[in-house]
């Protein structure tokens, strides 16, 4: 099966080393041949000359097009096959309104994590997906990371938890790196030490049966280190702002 890749940018170039072991032929064009040509030469994939010959050749598109010049894109273009958009705020009609009301259309929204081949991804489709590419959408996403099959309802609510989060864990473990500078540590090594800890703390969570508050509770005990500095931060209102933030983040992206 050949997939095209219209966009080579930072998110199409790591699904693209997500695909490395499959069987799947790439092409890739974009809007200058000679930069698309150098990148796929990098990535160990095909360049075409323009994106009217890789339309006609794919058997499925993969759009990775920033949504504002996606309309100047897609306009001239007589697509025949699936199209996998991950255009952030482009709504699967107006994809349809863009290319073709009759043709499967599925939305993906991967994260930053795609870059290490850790992506949280969301993906849903219109009516005319049906099982078999619907699997092969989900065999692609997974190449890269973790897939979840949600309602695009849902997808502002979705960018926020897995899209924007990670800016704001980034945050919380920068600052909990400076009160390690406060304290006497030097930036690398308490970064360091904030790193591996949220890496694991992360994988005790996913990996075992227990909620973060079951977790909480076994680190805090009575009148100890712990419970003083988990008051400390609902005193100083960690809960809401985390849930403020994810907010804003909603309201947003419902503007844009």
């Amino acid at each position: 099966m050949k997939i095209g890749f219209i966009g080579l940018g930072k998110m199409a170039t790591a699904i693209i080393k997500g695909l490395e072991k499959t069987d799947f032929d790439i092409l890739a064009a974009g809007r200058d041949p000679q930069k698309t040509a150098r990148q796929a030469e990098q990535l160990g994939v095909r360049a075409l000359s323009n994106q009217t010959d890789l339309v006609a050749e794919a058997d499925l598109i993969i759009l990775g097009v920033k949504p504002q010049v996606l309309p100047t894109v897609l306009a001239p273009l007589d697509f025949h096959q699936p199209i996998i958009s991950m255009a952030a705020g482009v709504s699967l009609k107006r994809l349809a309104e863009l290319t073709d009301p009759s043709l499967p259309l599925i939305r993906i929204m991967p994260n930053i994590n795609a870059q290490i081949l850790q992506s949280t991804t969301a993906i849903c489709a219109n009516q005319h997906v049906n099982e078999q590419v619907w699997d092969l959408a989900k065999t692609i996403t997974d190449c890269f990371g973790t897939t979840f099959e949600i309602a695009e309802k849902d997808f502002d609510t979705f960018t926020a938890l897995a899209g924007s989060s990670p800016a704001y864990i980034y945050l919380f473990m920068e600052a909990l790196a400076l009160a390690g500078v406060k304290h006497g540590f030097p930036k690398d090594q308490a970064l360091s030490i904030v790193t591996q800890t949220v890496l694991a703390s992360a994988q005790n969570l996913s990996q075992g049966q227990e909620s973060p508050h079951d977790l909480i509770d076994k680190i805090a005990s009575p009148g100890g280190t712990t419970i003083a500095g988990l008051a400390d931060l609902e005193k100083t209102g960690l809960t809401a702002s985390a849930i403020s933030s994810i907010d804003a983040t909603i309201a947003r992206a419902k503007e844009l």
